[in-house]
């Protein structure tokens, strides 16, 4: 049992049989024929004009970000946004575009009078205010259709672009209950992760209209992101987005599920009440040896990420009865 996180997932046997037998072709000269149908399929399926497969959720926010902003340009997001605390600063280091971190609301939203006072005034002495980033979801928490829809009209107002991360978009409509096209609606550039929960092995993709992804392709090629047969990840892809995304419903059940059993746990401490997908945080009492506790859980094939507060994920790998077997030898290390 694997539970550090939701991209440790393995293909189905599906995606391994149709990545035999994808026809391929090299996708810079645009000659891939099931990168393209991924492509032009994805867009259409999200509402955009045009979609770009991608290496990782990582380059797709990259090349999102640099396709919408110049050099000296800034973009406002989260505190906890992961295209800011996790991407290596990419935006800032190979985009040179500034990013101007809000603190995160303990729902994971962001406060719009707050995000109002960060744009920057049109002077010189200031970077550009161009864009702002949202993720959804985030720390396995769901904005609501109705702040998405205030975002649209906050950007409006203020004439900025709006982006989605959504590597986990597809948790967030299954925690909704409503197709992924009603999340997408709002934004002008939007990143899906194949490669979490949704199984596929490699890729993302990066959706928007056609001359951004025109702009995005560029600099894919630019940063090493062009690929050659990759269709054989892009079939994988077209699978994650069709066969596995009913299987978030019973990865957001089995994280339920694994948080009531770890709130009853001696000195574990879980807000239930934010398990909203797959995700589970649990805040620990000093006197928790995580550490010790995670080399004795490896010992028996048990994979966890020690910190505090620690994360645990859960996915297509984790069953119902995983999830009670883990927490009954935890019990027992406690």
């Amino acid at each position: 049992m694997d539970f550090r996180s939701d991209t440790v997932t393995k293909p189905t046997e599906a995606m391994r049989k149709a990545m035999a037998e994808a026809p391929v072709g090299d996708d810079v000269y645009g000659d891939d024929p099931t990168v393209n149908e991924l492509e032009q399929w994805a867009a259409e399926r999200h509402g955009f004009e045009a979609a770009l497969f991608t290496t990782s959720g990582t380059q797709a926010n990259l090349l999102g970000l640099m396709a919408h902003c110049d050099r000296g340009d800034e973009y406002l997001c989260g505190q906890q946004a992961h295209n800011y605390k996790y991407e290596a600063g990419g935006a800032a280091v190979l985009g040179s575009i500034q990013p101007q971190p809000i603190e995160n609301n303990p729902d994971g939203s962001l406060d719009f009078g707050k995000l109002k006072a960060a744009i920057k005034p049109d002077d010189s002495h200031f970077a550009r205010t161009k864009l702002l980033s949202l993720e959804n979801t985030i720390n396995g928490k769901v904005l609501p259709l109705s702040y998405l829809a205030q975002a649209r009209e906050f950007v409006d107002q203020h004439n900025l672009l709006l982006h989605l991360d959504g590597a986990r978009v597809y948790n967030a409509a299954a925690a909704l209950d409503v197709d992924v096209k009603e999340i997408a609606q709002h934004f002008d550039s939007m990143t899906i992760c194949l490669s979490k929960g949704l199984a596929a092995p490699i890729g993302s993709l990066l959706l928007g209209d056609k001359a951004f992804i025109d702009r995005a392709r560029r600099l894919r090629k630019m940063v090493g992101g062009g690929m050659r047969q990759a269709g054989i990840l892009a079939a994988a892809g077209k699978l994650a987005l069709t066969e596995q995304v009913p299987q978030l419903k019973v990865d957001h059940a089995n994280a339920k599920l694994l948080a009531e059993r770890l709130s009853d746990l001696p000195g574990f401490n879980v807000n239930t009440d934010f398990v909203q997908t797959n995700i589970v945080f649990a805040k620990l009492d000093d006197n928790v040896d995580i550490t010790a506790i995670a080399s004795k859980l490896a010992d028996e094939g048990i994979t966890i990420t020690p910190g505090n507060p620690i994360r645990f994920v859960t996915h297509k790998d984790i069953s119902q009865q995983d999830i009670l077997l883990f927490t009954e030898k935890l019990a027992k290390l406690l």
